[in-house]
């Protein structure tokens, strides 16, 4: 059994920020990230932005010392709730390592620090057609968002804003 390790990334740590930067990057080229590189000025500034960004926070679990998987969270607000929540918005966990449990882990710790911030809920994106990932999610207790099952599930939607 491998020894695992989760740790809240220390942005201004060179180690955590390098480690960071590099499980992003692996999400990033892979079809369910996007399929392409991280731009240099991102893998450059990556962990200094966050580090600024007050309502954000980063776990790394580490298989026998190696960084294995990542979870970039941020801090929101339930207006309907009038309680913080907690969104994933990146979640990955490199190929030689799933199976191990890492992203449990990961859902288990992320869970943990929203409660202690008394967060009603916690939220993510997954892509429709990553079937391992909704099924790990479906597991832990996650599923659509729905106010009224009649009205339809909620949709995430974007705009690309010009630089």
């Amino acid at each position: 059994m491998s020894a695992v390790t989760i740790k809240k990334t220390d942005y201004a740590d060179r180690q955590d920020a390098a480690d960071l930067v590099d499980l992003l990057g692996y999400y990033a080229l892979d079809p369910m990230g996007g399929g392409a590189p991280l731009d240099p000025e991102v893998r450059a500034n990556l962990a200094a932005r966050l580090q600024e960004q007050q309502n954000a926070f980063s776990l790394i679990a580490y298989c026998d010392g190696e960084p294995a998987a990542l979870a970039n969270c941020f801090f929101g607000f339930s207006t309907f709730s009038a309680k913080p929540l907690v969104n994933i918005h990146d979640i990955v966990v490199k190929t030689a390592y799933r199976g191990r449990g890492l992203g449990k882990a990961l859902f288990a710790e992320i869970e943990a620090i929203a409660a202690e911030n008394g967060a009603c809920k916690v939220t993510l994106e997954v892509l429709s057609g990553n079937e391992p990932a909704k099924a790990l999610y479906s597991s832990l207790g996650y599923g659509d968002y729905q106010l009224d099952p009649n009205k339809g599930h909620a949709l995430f939607w974007q705009k690309e804003l010009a630089a």
